[in-house]
């Protein structure tokens, strides 16, 4: 057996650590006060920055890595890292927000801008497969946000009764909840130890059986040595195509990366790193079989609260009007800074709620035609999918069983698990 390597901050030789050390990346003790001591490339790239030099890529990395290194909260048994990518929103959404309600022009800038600017953030993350807390963390803190502002600015005008406001409260806990629900295992298939990643002599011994079985009766050679050089690996792919043309229409995959036969409909999440059941996209977490139903709760909870949260206020703030009038026309709503500032939050959330209500309305029609944001992807990428209504609906015809099976099956995803042992695709 190998030794097991322990970590320096485990190591029972160092001294413990108080709340404000920590063991940095360079494996030596630091402390929380001395995070801008003795950062060589932060010095480097400010004076570049001052002289107006340019700064090597190489050079940004290892500041963001020093940065994200040393930023860090006091906490028992040494200071606790926190991660970057979510202080951003803390810091830019109020502060945007407030410029917004300054003036109507500003306000148009400024909501034109922050959904191209997530848009940006979010193809640049996907593009470099990082992990990042960013959207969570926006997405939390816009929640919070907006319900301090309606505290704070709208229920005290007394338009807004008890009965309510404890609504609207009940509706932003349970979108929590379901928020909790749908950040945990989505379906993660199970990495193989390693002695169990090369098939056993019986198994192998079944897959030769069987391939000499389908390829007798075929002349030749080529065949026959074929079937004899084929590795651990091409039995598995092999007896994955036989598989998939068996009456119980279960198709199996190899991923080279896991190292694991995946099931049907099972994808590899480049960004988690790990292969997930009936994977279906991954935006703020991996939504698979075990957790799409949290995910479809979570957006209906979020659109119905999000809505009765905007028809309150704008109740409020423009009176004697209806709700779609009151969000275009508003006279006086700039007039102070109370009634500017909700406006401009329910401007904010009438465009996030917009996202969400078409991301909603895709899944709604996805879960009709049993299909996958995933397998839609991949069918209009090999143009095997039948599009209709201008692409909004692509059908790939191969796991559709009807509307209401559909809605069936999904209703029971995550109930019965459905297991693939090796020994079963042989």
């Amino acid at each position: 057996m190998k030794p097991v390597k322990k970590n320096k901050a485990e190591d029972p030789e160092l001294e413990p650590l108080c709340c404000c050390e920590y063991i940095d990346q360079n494996g030596q003790k630091n402390h929380v006060a001395a995070c801008l001591c003795d950062c060589q490339d932060l010095d480097e790239g400010c004076d570049r920055w001052i002289t107006c030099k340019s700064v090597q890529p190489e050079t940004c990395e290892r500041i963001m890595a020093t940065i994200s290194d040393r930023l860090r909260v006091p906490w028992l048994r040494g200071a606790k890292k926190v991660n970057i990518s979510i202080i951003p929103p803390l810091i830019l959404l109020p502060v945007l927000l407030c410029v917004a309600s300054w003036h109507f022009l500003l306000g148009v800038v400024v909501l034109t801008s922050l959904p191209v600017l997530a848009l940006w953030y979010y193809y640049l993350t996907h593009r470099r497969k990082e992990q990042t807390l960013f959207f969570l963390s926006l997405g939390l803190f816009s929640l919070g946000y907006m319900y301090y502002v309606f505290l704070q600015e709208v229920v005290p005008k007394g338009r807004v009764r008890p009965t309510q406001l404890g609504l609207l409260t009940c509706g932003l806990l349970l979108i929590l909840l379901a928020l909790y629900r749908a950040k945990k295992n989505p379906g993660y298939l199970r990495r193989p130890a390693s002695n169990d990643r090369s098939l056993s002599s019986s198994q192998m011994e079944c897959l030769n059986t069987k391939g000499q079985e389908k390829t007798k009766g075929s002349p030749g050679p080529e065949s026959s040595g074929g079937l004899n050089n084929r590795t651990p690996k091409d039995d598995l792919k092999g007896s994955s195509r036989m598989l998939a043309g068996s009456p119980t229409k279960v198709k199996e995959d190899w991923c080279a990366k896991c190292q694991l036969v995946r099931p049907a409909r099972a994808w590899h999440c480049r960004i988690c790193g790990i292969c997930v059941r009936r994977m279906d996209h991954h935006c703020v977490c991996c939504v698979g079989e075990s957790n799409h139903q949290a995910f479809i709760l979570a957006l209906l909870v979020f659109l119905l609260t999000s809505v009765y949260g905007i028809t309150l206020t704008l109740d409020t703030i423009c009176r004697d009007r209806s709700v779609f009038t009151a969000l275009f026309y508003c006279p006086g709503v700039y007039a102070n800074h109370s009634s500017a500032l909700s406006f401009t939050c329910v401007w904010y959330s009438v465009i996030i709620t917009a996202g969400m209500a078409y991301i909603f309305l895709i899944q709604l029609i996805n879960i009709s035609y049993n299909v996958t944001e995933r397998e839609v992807q991949q069918a209009l990428r090999q143009k095997t999918g039948r599009r209709l209504l201008c692409g909004l609906i692509v059908d790939t015809g191969q796991y559709n069983r009807g509307f209401l099976r559909n809605w069936l099956q999904f209703s029971t995803l995550g109930t019965h698990p459905f297991h693939h042992p090796a020994e079963d695709i042989v």
